[in-house]
C-alpha cells in the first residue's frame, strides 16, 4: 500500500488543518474504498489512493479553474508527479464529465482521459457513500444532499442533476460487482 500511503500523507497535508470538514468525508471515502479493493485485485491500492486525495483540488495550492475534479488532477500531475492513472481517477471521479461540460472544461479533463469505467464507478460509490461529514450515508439521500446544498442557480446543481442516473447507475454496478465478489470468495 505504498501508493495509498503516499495519497494518504499528501491529502492530509492538503485537507487536515485548512478543511477539516473535506478531510473528515476524504477519510470515509478511503475507508469505502479498502472495502472494495479485494473486488479490484491489483487496482485496489489505485482506488485507495484515488479516494483519499479525490478532493485535494479544493485545497487553496490546487485550485486553478475553479471545477475540483481537474485541479486536483492537475495538483497530482503537475505539482507532486502521480501516477497518470491516479490523476484519471481523480479528474473523472463522480459528476465531473458533468460539471466540465457545464464550465466549459471538456477539453481540460480530456487531458486526462480516457477514464477508467470500472474505477471510475468505484470511485463514484465511494465518494456518494460518503457525507460532507464522513459519515455513511445513502448514495440517493447523498445526492439529495448535494443539491440541496448548492442550489438550483449553481453548476454543481445542474450538473448533479443531470448526472443523477448514470451516477446511481455506476452504484448498481459496484454493488453488483461486490455482491458476485463475496458469492465467489464464499464458494
Amino acid at each position: 500500500m505504498q501508493l495509498a500511503k503516499w495519497a494518504y500523507d499528501l491529502s492530509e497535508s492538503l485537507l487536515a488543518d485548512s478543511l477539516p470538514q473535506r478531510w473528515a468525508h476524504s477519510q470515509r471515502v478511503y475507508s469505502q474504498a479498502l472495502t472494495l479493493a479485494p473486488a479490484l485485485g491489483a487496482d485496489g491500492e489505485l482506488l485507495a489512493a484515488a479516494a483519499i486525495a479525490h478532493d485535494v483540488g479544493y485545497a487553496r495550492p490546487a485550485v486553478d479553474t475553479g471545477q475540483h475534479m481537474i485541479d486536483g488532477a492537475r495538483y497530482l500531475r503537475d505539482v507532486v508527479d502521480a501516477d497518470p492513472r491516479l490523476c484519471s481517477v481523480v479528474a473523472f471521479h463522480t459528476s465531473s464529465p458533468w460539471e466540465a461540460s457545464e464550465l466549459g472544461l471538456s477539453e481540460a479533463l480530456a487531458e486526462f482521459g480516457p477514464a477508467e469505467p470500472d474505477l471510475v464507478d468505484a470511485i463514484t460509490y465511494c465518494d456518494l457513500t460518503s457525507s460532507p461529514v464522513g459519515a455513511l450515508v445513502d448514495p440517493a439521500t447523498r445526492l439529495t444532499e448535494v443539491l440541496d446544498r448548492y442550489g438550483p442557480d449553481h453548476v454543481v446543481f445542474r450538473a448533479v442533476s443531470a448526472a443523477r442516473p448514470a451516477l446511481l447507475a455506476r452504484v448498481a454496478r459496484v454493488r453488483e460487482r461486490s455482491s458476485k465478489a463475496e458469492q465467489s470468495n464464499v464458494s
